[in-house]
């Protein structure tokens, strides 16, 4: 682990990436353990945009995280600070004299920058915060992470906060689906986020007692979940609940993409209605698709996201007051531990095919479209 003995009187906080629920309670629990340190707080406004480019906040860039100015936040979603998945400082969007824009790694300027205003940054995010944040350690900021995603895809950490509460709601919608496929025999293509990992899916899926469960770690055959589904019908059983992760892709197939948006890539997108087609082919029945998209990043976090989000904020500021640096700080059940930047930002966690969580469902009867 990278350490600096250099004493610290002042921190900073950037939350980065798409939001999740457990972001503000990280961010309180680190201010309110660093003010009890006697270090002063502040937080960087919509990811590293306050630092790069701050002339877009007329108040400021830098925020003051005072104890009121995070009071009465733990159960809010959102980020008081803000946040954005655009602009990496890894690949900076920059114009050329000749119209064009190109992007430039600027992550040498920016850690300059930080460090002239403060002695240690707390880097709150998913695997692309993560990528940064190793890479302004290698520039010589003092910088501890905390894993933030829905997604649960981060390696180095058994969960990651806001993963709970997105679980939690997917599971009520799914159970409320079940009544209204119910009465008119229908079936429900239920469109889920995750990006390239399942966990999502996988989990609200069993404990909504799902029918079928595609997930990018098994490639489908919709064949599969078409006999699935007659099988439901033979039975009496005239309706049917499939929950699809966003990157889930058939077999011999491509994920499914959107356009993004103007200078943007393309992103996940569309593979639920492009799964009711074909089983609207397939089985002949009423095929709705429901897309829960932002609605899983939004709202109340759990208290177990809640907690774990505190139990995360508390332990990056003891990690820096330790004098580590480089580091994410990680559930290791029953400890919040750390691990360098470098091996959690080195491979995305998938779902285990061998893992209970899969067994449990193929013991139910569900079908992973395999």
């Amino acid at each position: 682990m990278a350490t600096s003995g250099n004493p610290i009187r002042r921190i900073a906080i950037s939350t980065g990436g798409g939001d999740a629920p457990g972001l503000n309670a990280v961010i309180r629990a680190a201010v309110v353990s660093a003010l009890n340190r006697g270090w002063e707080c502040v937080g960087i406004r919509d990811g590293y945009d306050g630092v790069l480019t701050p002339e877009r906040f007329p108040e400021g860039g830098l925020i003051p995280l005072t104890a009121d100015r995070v009071r009465g936040i733990t159960h809010l979603g959102g980020t008081i600070l803000g946040t954005t998945n655009k602009n990496s400082p890894l690949a900076f969007p920059t114009p050329q004299p000749d119209g064009s824009v190109v992007p430039v790694d600027r992550t040498a300027e920016l850690a300059e920058r930080i460090g002239e205003n403060v002695d240690a940054l707390i880097a709150i995010g998913g695997d692309g915060s993560m990528e940064i944040a190793h890479a302004l350690s290698r520039h010589g900021l003092r910088v501890v992470g905390v894993p933030k995603t829905i997604d649960n895809d981060l390696d180095g950490t058994v969960l990651t906060f806001g993963f709970l509460t997105a679980v939690a709601f997917a599971t009520e919608c799914l159970d409320r689906l079940h009544s209204t496929a119910e009465a008119h025999d229908r079936v429900m293509v239920v469109e889920v986020m995750g990006r390239y990992a399942g966990w999502i899916a996988m989990s609200a899926g069993i404990a909504a007692t799902a029918d079928a469960i595609l997930i990018p770690e098994i490639p489908f055959d919709l064949t599969s979940v078409a006999r699935k589904i007659a099988e439901r019908d033979r039975i009496g059983r005239r309706f049917s609940i499939v929950v699809v992760a966003e990157g889930a892709y058939p077999k011999g197939g491509e994920h499914s993409l959107v356009p993004g948006e103007p200078g943007r890539i393309e992103r996940l997108g569309g593979i639920g209605e492009k799964v009711a087609e074909g089983l609207r082919a397939t089985t002949g029945k009423d095929v709705r698709t429901v897309v829960l998209g932002h609605l899983l990043r939004g709202g109340t976090p759990v208290p177990m996201d809640r907690l774990l989000a505190l139990r995360f904020g508390a332990a990056a500021v003891r990690t820096l007051a330790e004098n580590h640096c480089g580091v994410m700080v990680a559930l290791d059940p029953p400890e919040v531990k750390y691990v360098p930047l470098d091996v959690a930002t080195r491979r995305m966690k998938a779902v285990p095919l061998d893992c209970d969580t899969i067994q449990t469902g193929r013991d139910m009867g569900i079908s992973f479209g395999d």
